[in-house]
């Protein structure tokens, strides 16, 4: 479907109140829309927040006493770098000021596509067979009672590292990449709502993993929305893509560099997908994401590039965001 056909697609469900599922990739290329109460034909499963179309608790029980074995593969330093050098040349010349640079990389493990999505514990979880698995803790937006919104997540540390907390807080290249975050998604939200206020900053989150807990930053951001806003549902989300988080700002010429360093689309990698249920809606970012590939599995990860930046602690924080979240998050 092309896209300008979604929105308009989204847009007359809107006026509808029909509710309905999306999925809208990084490139924009392949969305995807079903009407909930069709979603039992759609080839896909999702659990939103406590929302599912997922119902094969049998299943679910059986896999559950399987012990998860996983490794990955070492991401050639090399291409990074390549990567990295070339963002850096953008982030001097001023063609951007925050982009995020992510790569695949080649895992090693007992479970399915499936069993990553039974198993994963995230607030959003989306299995696309035999494309794609995804346990994402990070929300792109949400609309309720008139009002949108957003969470963006920015900096990322191992939990066990002495003081791991406060070495977060206080670090100067988180706090330049999460004070431009923040901007940039107040910027995007004044252009579908009004009376932005950022509620929460940078408040911290520990999430559990095989390997261990981390913790991770987020900001609240809210504005107020027009009555009868579902109208142009489809023409909101359009506004907002791709999401600020996982592209950067400025977002146009960002996403320019973006395909230039990474060499290939991304896809459903860092798009979006969510529910609208007629009359609010809650929806994710497509990240921490396993996809399948002639054969072989990559999980795709990546973390936000500023001048600050530094090429060791930027490889090492790709490779860190490589985990399954088995515990509560």
């Amino acid at each position: 479907m092309p896209f300008n056909a979604f929105v308009a697609q989204a847009n007359d469900f809107g006026k509808q109140r029909q509710p309905f599922f999306f999925l809208i990739d990084f490139e924009q290329k392949k969305p995807l829309i079903w009407p909930l109460d069709q979603i039992e034909k759609a080839p896909l499963y999702f659990e939103i927040t406590g929302k599912t179309n997922y119902h094969d608790k049998l299943n679910r029980k059986v896999r559950s006493k399987t012990t998860l074995h996983f490794t990955a593969l070492s991401l050639d330093p090399l291409r990074y770098q390549q990567g990295f050098e070339q963002v850096q040349q953008a982030l001097q010349q001023g063609n951007s000021y925050l982009l995020n640079l992510t790569y695949p990389t080649e895992i090693q493990t007992n479970f399915s596509l499936l069993d990553f999505f039974e198993q994963s514990q995230a607030r959003y979880k989306l299995y696309y067979p035999p494309h794609f698995v995804c346990f994402s803790p990070e929300c792109f937006i949400k609309i309720k009672q008139n009002q949108i919104f957003t969470y963006p997540m920015k900096g990322t540390i191992d939990a066990n590292l002495p003081n791991a907390e406060q070495q977060l807080l206080q670090s100067e290249k988180e706090q330049a990449e999460h004070y431009t975050i923040v901007d940039l998604m107040r910027n995007d939200l004044a252009t579908v709502a009004q009376q932005i206020e950022v509620r929460r900053f940078r408040y911290v989150e520990r999430i559990e993993t095989e390997k261990g807990a981390i913790l991770q930053t987020s900001s609240e951001i809210i504005g107020n929305l027009r009555e009868n806003w579902q109208e142009n549902i489809g023409t909101i989300l359009a506004q907002l893509l791709p999401a600020g988080s996982i592209s950067g700002a400025p977002k146009e010429k960002t996403v320019e560099i973006i395909q230039q360093a990474e060499g290939q689309e991304r896809g459903y990698y860092t798009g979006v997908f969510g529910i609208f249920d007629g009359e609010s809606v809650d929806s994710a970012v497509a990240i921490r994401f396993i996809e399948q590939c002639d054969g072989k599995l990559y999980f795709r990860s990546g973390g936000g590039i500023t001048r600050k930046s530094q090429l060791d602690q930027e490889y090492n924080e790709l490779l860190q965001k490589i985990y399954v979240p088995l515990g509560k998050t």
